[in-house]
């Protein structure tokens, strides 16, 4: 008896699977691109001068030492984080300006610069007047948060940000996408084989 296959089931799995793949090789190049971002944040990290912020590109700075005077610090706000020894608390931060620079697609932009000047265990406003802070530069958000080495206005040292402390899955996502395009194929095929059986 000849073994007939559902056009269009096959073409809705092959399809399917083939863009679990195509995903799976974007995770691997993402991978790659990863990897070159954090070796350029391992290199930061391992620079111990401290540069002005207007000296550099924010964009490529990222866990650099930097230094920026917080003159006119506004908008306080405390957020869960730790200290230097690994003590779970809120850390302080306020704005302190923006910094005309370029994105990652070299288009012009101002990001906001967001100090973060130290840690406490309440979450009580501290009396920080301002004044230059010295720290790893990191991401916040849409913009950049410089956090203090040495703890401002009787706050302790807020823990300074860490490459290492990176996730790095897109291996393991790729992994997923692939697995899931070879399991579609296996059932696919395994339901087909059921159907002829029954035929016969």
């Amino acid at each position: 008896m000849t073994r007939r296959i559902p056009i269009v089931a096959t073409i809705v799995v092959i399809a399917a699977a083939a863009t679990m793949v195509a995903l799976g090789f974007w995770q691997l190049g993402r991978l790659e691109e990863k990897e070159a971002l954090l070796a350029t944040f391992a290199r930061n990290a391992a620079d111990t001068e401290a540069r002005d912020l207007a000296q550099v590109e924010p964009s490529q700075a990222a866990y650099r030492r930097v230094r920026y005077d917080c003159s006119s610090p506004q908008n306080w706000t405390a957020v869960a984080g730790r200290n230097a020894n690994g003590q779970s608390g809120y850390v302080h931060r306020y704005e302190c300006g923006t910094f005309a620079g370029s994105d990652a697609g070299g288009q012009l932009s101002a990001a906001l610069i967001t100090g973060e000047i130290g840690w406490s265990r309440a979450p009580q406003q501290p009396r920080f007047a301002g004044g230059e802070i010295v720290g790893r530069l990191a991401l916040l958000g849409e913009g950049y948060k410089i956090v203090s080495e040495r703890g401002l206005a009787g706050l302790a040292p807020s823990a300074q940000p860490d490459p290492n402390a990176l996730p790095n899955n897109h291996l393991a996502y790729a992994g997923q996408w692939f697995f899931f395009a070879l399991t579609a194929l296996v059932i696919y095929w395994l339901a087909l084989r059921r159907r002829w059986q029954g035929r016969n």
